[in-house]
């Protein structure tokens, strides 16, 4: 693979990145299929806290957002990871990795608390992100919600992702 590099997303990546992201959300069966109308919202919004995408060859292949979260319990400082997106072809090559450790590193960098996610129970582990017991995301099963502290606090209650991910269109 050529050299690969993380940066953050300008306005000439917008198609690039929709066009990734449907793609990487096509086949999968726990989708609503909304990934991309989530991404425009929470830009629409200013919501966007990290926006980053990694380029090969000058083409984008990838997307990382983060965007903030509420915690019924009142803590700040806590950012939801999603969507994640890879070109299908070019998945499980280290892509997705990368865009992680950059964006949690960049979070880290900002004060964040921590970070929530809702994803596959395989892929997530592996950076850190566990279930915890005492903070749920209604609707959402436990096994599949996953949060990361950065200062060993875990709040307790409800989160709350941006109302972007409300986003049907």
């Amino acid at each position: 693979m050529s050299k690969m590099i993380i940066r953050d997303e300008k306005c000439s990546d917008f198609e690039a990145i929709t066009e990734i992201t449907l793609g990487a959300f096509q086949d999968l069966a726990v989708s609503r299929h909304t990934e991309q109308f989530i991404i425009h919202a929470l830009r629409k919004a200013g919501a966007l806290t990290i926006s980053l995408v990694a380029e090969i060859d000058g083409q984008v292949v990838g997307h990382i957002a983060f965007s903030p979260v509420t915690m019924s319990d009142g803590t700040v400082g806590w950012y939801g990871l999603g969507p994640i997106s890879v070109v299908p072809r070019l998945q499980r090559q280290g892509i997705g990795k990368a865009l992680m450790r950059e964006g949690l590193s960049r979070l880290r960098a900002l004060g964040a608390k921590g970070c929530a996610l809702v994803g596959d129970p395989n892929y997530y582990v592996k950076f850190g992100f566990k279930n915890a017991p005492g903070l749920i995301h209604e609707g959402i099963p436990q096994e599949v919600f996953f949060v990361l502290t950065f200062d060993s606090v875990i709040p307790r209650g409800k989160v709350e992702f941006h109302e972007a991910f409300k986003a049907e269109h």
